[in-house]
């Protein structure tokens, strides 16, 4: 191409960008796409994710015995967001156009492009509180084979094709500052060009200025992602009325590169950002102990159980139990004055339960090779997958020891606080006296069965359960879980076909949004709470209905 015109602009090369690139080449548009990161950062923050994916009624699921469908899905989704907002009218017709999607066309659109995925369909954000509240009622969440770079794959192959036509044309290290507008509708975009830079993928890269320029088009679409990488934007969007204060220590679930910075420029230019105090971090991370990027977290997606004890040693009530009830754990962690928590396990529950986000961290599942999983998995005797027992060996955070006594020492060795062994040991000694027989008052035990009804679960995702304090099932282990943020659930309002709403409500001519950036679709459409599986979900989607738009010229 080598001009500085096109048919659109696209401001992000992470999947929405790239969704949204790969349609509008097939529909012959001419695109420039920019990014601020090097080449090789391409496909930004989905390159680090387990490539999950919120499927609704498809054969994995049925082969594994579970009974979805869209009204269901739909059922859950409403509970989990309750929408409450006057702003809430676009998010949520972008909500029930994706459940639509996800039972309907997704599937074969995304296995006739190449994708595939592990059988086992995994149970994520179970609830835990009423049927009409929030939690996915079924498992939904299909694990791509290849994990986040097997996702992506597909749709660079797709954008390469259409560069190699000359359709496409990728500009790196340009740092957009400027939507240009005139008489009110955006014409073109402008910033600056930044200094090469060799970083490793995910590394903090220079922000040195080494000229200018300016590109042209009728259509500008920003797919910049969110805000989770900026602890400033975090704080000051705290909803601090629903979570209390932010902490003061975080750890980052991803890039530094993941700034925000473009959303105050898409608001200068006329659109605007709705539901910006929705935001989605987890309650399970851990220090990273070979960091890529500043504060490197990395979230432990955990199954059902391990003990959650609060900074005091105080067992959280449910729905706090690992993996049911995301933000209300959040909250009740941060109502003790503390801004950590522990999980406390065995050596039986962290092989079956304990995996970590993230592609680089799956290197089996990422492999795309059965062989692999089958020798990470199962044939690893007591042990759990080697970056699992590398974070057991290396891991500030994690406590291994073979008494309750010698486990509360280090304990109280990372803690600000003292944890008293007195309590905790009854605590954990209530528990075990529920495993004499298959009957239970204790909520978590029951919510273990339960799970273990699921094939799934009992294959390969929940433990038998076992009495925590008897050496055979050792040794004990405890895990420090910092906060670790994520997603912007807000952002900038659209309609369905990915065009900005102002404050007004009306189109801004020219200007469209799609991805994080847009809170995955109309400026929030999962309202308060994500089912998981729905953040790369909500990327393909909205970039493809932006690509598909035929408001883009």
């Amino acid at each position: 191409m080598g001009t500085n015109t096109a048919d659109a602009i696209i401001v992000g090369s992470g999947l929405a960008g790239l969704a949204a690139a790969a349609e509008l080449g097939d529909r012959g548009k001419r695109v420039i796409l920019l990014d601020q990161e090097p080449e090789s950062f391409l496909g930004g923050q989905a390159f680090w994710s387990l490539g999950g994916l919120f499927m609704v009624d498809t054969p994995e699921q049925r082969r594994m015995g579970i009974r979805d469908s869209a009204d269901l899905a739909l059922r859950d989704w409403l509970g989990s967001a309750q929408f409450d907002r006057s702003e809430d009218a676009w998010p949520r017709k972008w909500a029930e156009a994706y459940v639509e999607f996800a039972a309907g066309e997704m599937r074969p659109w995304l296995h006739q492009m190449g994708l595939r995925w592990f059988p086992v369909v995994g149970w994520a954000e179970r609830g835990g509180s009423y049927a009409d509240g929030h939690g996915n009622s079924v498992p939904r969440f299909h694990i791509t084979w290849g994990t986040g770079p097997g996702v992506l794959e597909h749709f660079l192959r797709r954008v390469q094709d259409h560069v190699a036509a000359g359709r496409i044309e990728m500009r790196f290290r340009h740092q957009v500052s400027h939507i240009i507008m005139q008489n009110a509708a955006a014409t073109g975009v402008s910033g600056e060009v930044l200094a090469p830079d060799t970083a490793q993928r995910g590394q903090k890269t220079n922000r040195d200025e080494v000229g200018e320029f300016e590109v042209y088009a009728p259509s500008i679409l920003v797919t910049s992602g969110g805000i989770g990488g900026n602890f400033d934007l975090v704080r000051k969007a705290w909803p601090r009325d629903r979570l209390g204060e932010p902490p003061r220590d975080m750890v980052a679930g991803v890039p530094f590169h993941v700034d925000g910075r473009m959303i105050a420029i898409s608001e200068r230019a006329g659109g605007h950002v709705i539901n910006g105090d929705r935001m989605w971090h987890y309650t399970e991370g851990v220090r990273n102990w070979d960091p890529i990027w500043p504060d490197h977290g990395i979230r432990i997606l955990p199954g059902p159980s391990s003990m959650w004890f609060d900074a005091r040693g105080n067992r959280l009530a449910p729905p706090c139990l690992p993996g049911f009830d995301t933000l209300t754990t959040l909250r009740e962690i941060l109502k003790t004055g503390y801004e950590y928590s522990w999980f406390v396990l065995t050596q039986k529950v962290i092989k079956k339960e304990f995996a970590l986000s993230g592609s680089e961290q799956n290197p089996d599942f990422t492999s795309g090779r059965w062989s692999e999983v089958i020798r990470q998995r199962i044939l690893s005797g007591k042990s759990a997958t080697a970056p699992v027992e590398a974070f057991k060996q290396h891991g500030e955070d994690f406590v291994v020891a073979h008494s309750l006594s010698e486990l509360v020492r280090g304990m109280n060795r990372l803690g600000e606080v003292p944890i008293d062994e007195t309590h905790l040991r009854a605590q954990i000694e209530a528990r075990d006296a529920q495993m004499d027989n298959p009957f239970t008052k204790d909520t978590q035990i029951m919510a273990i069965h339960a799970a273990r009804n699921y094939r799934g679960d009992r294959l390969i995702r929940t433990a038998k359960p076992h009495k925590f304090l008897d050496p055979v099932n050792g040794p004990l282990i405890a895990v420090r879980l910092h906060v670790l943020t994520r997603k912007t659930l807000g952002g900038l309002h659209t309609d369905l076909d990915g065009q900005m709403l102002g404050a007004d409500g009306q189109v801004v001519p020219g200007l469209f949004a799609a991805g994080e950036v847009a809170g995955f679709g109309g400026g929030g459409y999962h309202g308060y709470n994500a089912l998981e599986g729905t953040f790369l979900g909500g990327c393909i989607f909205s970039g493809r209905n932006a690509g598909r738009s035929r408001a883009i010229a």
